[in-house]
């Protein structure tokens, strides 16, 4: 056997060193700052108003945001900030959507054809609804007319839920 041979077949790299490779690669692609984002929760208080909030995304590079709900302060403070939002539907607006087309174009227009300069990714519909609860049963249909809403309106917005299986009609 050659000496180089010798050398190859005993050397076997540990994992650790694999994984410190591996991170040193990865360290030389900036594939994280595009995805990272932060859920935006307005329950707590006090709170910072909407607009430091867009700054504060800002100036961390944080690229995505999601809001539970419209709230046009928070709307207005992302326009033309290049922030892409998910959006949700509360569960509360489900069974008014799912009833009625025309309440999900109305949605749809108030709440996100209204607000020209934000970049809406995602409308997700519903958030946390339990299968026992009656929102559960108006998801898949408010999904539908939430997805035709936007169609109609010409946006490129993704519909999903965030609920994992959809009961179906």
């Amino acid at each position: 056997m050659k000496m180089s041979e010798r050398i190859l077949s005993s050397w076997s790299p540990s994992p650790m060193l694999l994984i410190l490779l591996s991170l040193l690669m990865a360290s030389f692609f900036d594939t994280t700052s595009a995805q990272i984002g932060v859920c935006y929760g307005r329950l707590g208080n006090p709170r910072p108003n909407p607009s430091d909030v867009v700054a504060l995304y800002k100036q961390r590079n944080i690229k995505r945001m999601r809001i539970y709900d419209p709230d046009q302060d928070t709307l207005n403070a992302l326009r033309n900030s290049n922030i892409e939002l998910i959006l949700d539907v509360p569960k509360t607006d489900l069974e008014r959507i799912a009833s009625s087309q025309g309440e999900a174009d109305a949605w749809i227009r108030n709440n996100v054809k209204n607000y020209e300069g934000v970049r809406f990714r995602y409308i997700t519909v519903g958030n946390e609804v339990e299968p026992s609860e009656p929102a559960a049963r108006a998801l898949f249909q408010a999904m539908k007319n939430i997805d035709n809403a936007v169609s109609r309106a010409g946006l490129g917005v993704k519909v999903s839920t965030c609920n994992g299986p959809v009961p179906g009609p």
